[in-house]
């Protein structure tokens, strides 16, 4: 997932720290908005999505701000729960046919917002919708597990081949490629969850404005204030409404980390994540201080068809003139882990270690190295003098501080003048996606802790790899890791999938992130995700 103005990766997606003036925690006046004469707590948060979502269509979506607000709103077959377990959500029983290949899935009595039944029918539009060339999904490649997906979104095949059928109202069948130990998980993700076929078909913009939105989750849309707030309430007509506490929950929209972190402190935000930088010291003691991990990388994409990233050698110097020790410890400074290679940790391996700690570093920082590398990339090229660079970074403070760092790192080290210029999100992804840069940030967070759906991020045909890298040899390793059983070839095939990516470095892995938090004492038990922002809706405000 695109992980934004974090660093906010954000994350993509999102996706990230800066500065601002401290303030003492004792200023910290966080109101509950208690009813008038001392009555019980109003059930009401408020967070900060930083900036508009790009979009809340389950279809659409493919950064982690659109996706933190679509997980409130709606609810696919599976869920989790509120200690994080993959558990039946929509789907009430589900039955697997002996070769692993063939689920039928029963769905509960569930209804839209609208009222009407949620049924097996709005699944296989919905599903089928994502793979539709003409819907335009950025993940529509995480159906391809389902039998004829993957020619149905390239054009190649029919809706009729795809392997999703609705048997009545209340059952779904669901053919797959090959079996697939973690479609529990998948089936957990907002590509996955259903929209209302007759909405959908009767309005194109249904999903634009909260009066036209209609979701079946645990929250409904109640006010979509563009560029300044989105509001979600408690929906009455979802099934397992008696397990929702929370009762409404506004994002606001506010980039600028001097501004929230002051909304924080006077009670205006509940809730802040990607703490300035250099309040991080001082905040770190609070009992308000949190840290969690979070399953994903920061890293700057290059592309590899614009001058002077076209040649490997620059790629590798630039990779090798970074000191990532130094940004995460003297700019970001929130426990990130320096990166050298594509997958976080966090994935346990079949000999119970980490994955990344079952193969050594790809490299480390080597400057001698680098100059060496510049000056053969030079005169294989021609070039008397390096092309001009630009880096390209979606508008955050925290992002502008790293951007400058390593613009300082490339001049210090490797005597290159880089430019750097800002876009606002949505613009920034239109701008990358239409592969109009030379180097630009990017994060992604995996939708499920492993390899696979962090390296999926540049398959050939990934709509999100916007470097112009494409690797038959990689595309094909991913292929069948993605249908073997056993879990140390699996893994075997994935490390080898990394091997080659690595070799040719579409990119320059920066850091793994984590997730710092402020949060209220007046805030109880929201979840954390590894992959996500919190998730409020078995939270309670108190006195």
């Amino acid at each position: 997932m695109l992980k934004k103005w974090y660093v906010k990766l954000t994350t993509a997606l999102a996706l990230l720290l800066a500065a601002i003036p401290l303030m003492s925690a004792c200023q910290n006046s966080h109101s509950t908005g208690s009813g008038a004469g001392g009555g019980s707590v109003k059930q009401e948060i408020t967070l900060n999505a930083a900036t508009e979502p790009p979009s809340l269509d389950p279809a659409i979506a493919s950064d982690t701000t659109s996706g933190w607000i679509i997980n409130h709103l709606f609810e696919g077959l599976y869920t989790k729960d509120k200690n994080g377990n993959i558990v039946k959500g929509l789907a009430k029983d589900v039955k697997v046919s002996d070769d692993k290949k063939t689920y039928t899935f029963t769905l509960k009595d569930a209804k839209w917002t609208d009222g009407n039944p949620v049924t097996a029918q709005d699944f296989e539009y919905s599903w089928k919708r994502v793979l539709n060339p003409e819907t335009g999904s950025p993940f529509a490649f995480y159906m391809y597990y389902i039998k004829g997906a993957e020619d149905y979104n390239k054009g190649k095949g029919s809706a009729d081949n795809v392997g999703v059928k609705a048997l009545d109202d209340k059952t779904l069948e669901v053919q797959l490629n090959a079996p697939t130990a973690f479609l529990d998980k998948l089936l957990a993700f907002w590509t996955y969850y259903p929209v209302e076929k007759s909405v959908v078909e009767n309005n194109k913009n249904w999903a634009s404005e909260a009066k036209t939105f209609v979701s079946d989750g645990p929250y409904k849309l109640a006010k979509w204030d563009h560029n300044n707030q989105v509001i979600a309430v408690k929906n009455d007509k979802y099934y397992n409404k008696d397990d929702v506490n929370m009762e409404k929950i506004t994002w606001k929209m506010v980039n600028d980390a001097n501004t929230y972190y002051q909304m924080y402190k006077s009670g205006e935000l509940d809730v802040i994540n990607t703490l300035p930088s250099d309040v991080i010291a001082q905040e770190k003691n609070s009992k308000e201080f949190k840290v969690t991990p979070y399953f994903g990388i920061y890293m700057f994409m290059f592309n590899i068809k614009k001058e002077p990233f076209n040649n490997l050698k620059v790629r590798q110097a630039f990779n090798l003139a970074i000191d990532r020790e130094a940004l995460t410890k003297q700019i970001t400074k929130g426990g990130e882990t320096p990166a050298y290679a594509m997958v976080p940790f966090g994935v346990k391996a079949p000999d119970g270690r980490d994955y990344r700690e079952t193969k050594e570093a790809y490299f480390k920082e080597d400057v001698k190295k680098a100059k060496t590398l510049l000056k053969e990339a030079m005169q294989e090229e021609g070039w008397s003098k390096l092309p001009p660079v630009t880096l390209l970074y979606n508008t955050s403070d925290s992002n502008k501080k790293i951007a400058e760092a390593v613009q300082e790192m490339l001049s210090k080290n490797l005597n290159i003048k880089i430019n750097i210029q800002n876009q606002e999100w949505k613009t920034f992804l239109d701008t990358t996606d239409q592969k109009n840069y030379q180097m630009a940030r990017m994060g992604w967070i995996g939708v499920y802790v492993d390899p696979v759906p962090i390296l999926d991020y540049y398959l050939g045909d990934s709509p999100n790899n916007r470097t112009n890298w494409n690797n038959k040899e990689y595309d094909r390793l991913m292929a069948q890791a993605k249908v073997t059983q056993d879990e140390t070839k699996r893994f075997e095939l994935l490390h080898q999938a990394e091997d080659v990516l690595m070799k040719d470095l579409p990119f320059i892995p920066v850091y793994y992130y984590t997730q710092n938090y402020l949060v209220s004492p007046k805030v109880k038990g929201l979840y954390f995700p590894t992959n996500g922002f919190p998730y409020v809706r078995w939270a309670k405000m108190t006195n």
